[in-house]
């Protein structure tokens, strides 16, 4: 039998409520845009590495757990204004889901490289809260808008990176997602409901966050993307719907 300290240290990593306010803690303290992207990026690896050396079975109420977490703070998503909380809980209610595909018998690499269709749209997303700290003093929804007509550049590239972050069609996270509702219906009809909300309360919660910034008449001037930076959010970009189309196959896991 698993001991339950194994499933409390993958949970700090795959994050089940209240184990989840680590994560968000030391997201809240790392001020440096890069600090912020590593963690985003090594995180849920941590949590699958520690639980693939162990293995096991996820028990139910693990299942319940984890969906309860991300019902949570994709709920509280909709209420942030701060772009780095923003991306902060959003990361823990998608990781929370980890948990159901874990609980279905998804192999390591499989959940590896969906962990990491997860991440970079998040990653990038740090680096444009970090490009608005930079223009305009702080990254919050309301204190600015126009941003479509001051940088549309900024804004463009924006837009796509919300939408594959809330797993819209072709991301890696669409697939994703399909996969958990497809795993979940075959074991548990309750449980898939629960994660359609999570993912209609995920595109709410970006469409909330684009109305905040991108919309309305412009307050502030700012300087937009460079050339150099816009081609490398769109390379970025560019491959995780390649990726997503190559890999839809493999991450329907059917």
């Amino acid at each position: 039998m698993i001991p339950y300290s194994l499933y409390l240290i993958a949970g700090l990593f795959l994050p089940l409520f209240p184990l989840s306010m680590l994560f968000n803690v030391l997201y809240g303290r790392f001020h440096n845009k890069y600090m912020r992207c590593l963690q985003l990026l090594l995180w849920p690896q941590a949590g699958l590495a520690i639980f693939s050396i162990y293995g096991g079975v996820v028990p139910t109420w693990i299942v319940v757990w984890s969906l309860l977490t991300s019902l949570l703070y994709a709920l509280r998503a909709l209420a942030l204004r701060d772009v780095g909380l923003w991306t902060s809980f959003f990361a823990t209610s998608a990781w929370a889901l980890l948990w159901i595909l874990l609980g279905n018998g998804a192999k390591p690499l499989q959940l590896a490289l969906y962990s990491l269709g997860i991440s970079v749209p998040l990653i990038l997303m740090t680096l444009l809260g970090a490009g608005l700290e930079r223009r305009f003093g702080a990254a919050y929804l309301g204190l600015y808008g126009g941003l479509a007509h001051s940088i549309p550049r900024f804004s463009g590239i924006l837009v796509v990176v919300v939408l594959a972050i809330v797993a819209s069609p072709l991301f890696p996270s669409f697939f994703g997602m399909l996969s958990i509702i497809l795993k979940a219906v075959s074991v548990e009809p309750l449980v898939a409901i629960g994660i359609a909300i999570v993912w209609l309360l995920w595109s709410w919660a970006g469409a909330r966050l684009l109305q905040g910034l991108i919309i309305g008449p412009v307050r502030m001037a700012a300087t937009d993307l460079t050339k150099t930076t816009l081609w490398f959010y769109i390379a970025v970009l560019g491959g995780l719907v390649v990726a997503g189309v190559y890999w839809s196959g493999e991450m329907l896991w059917t």
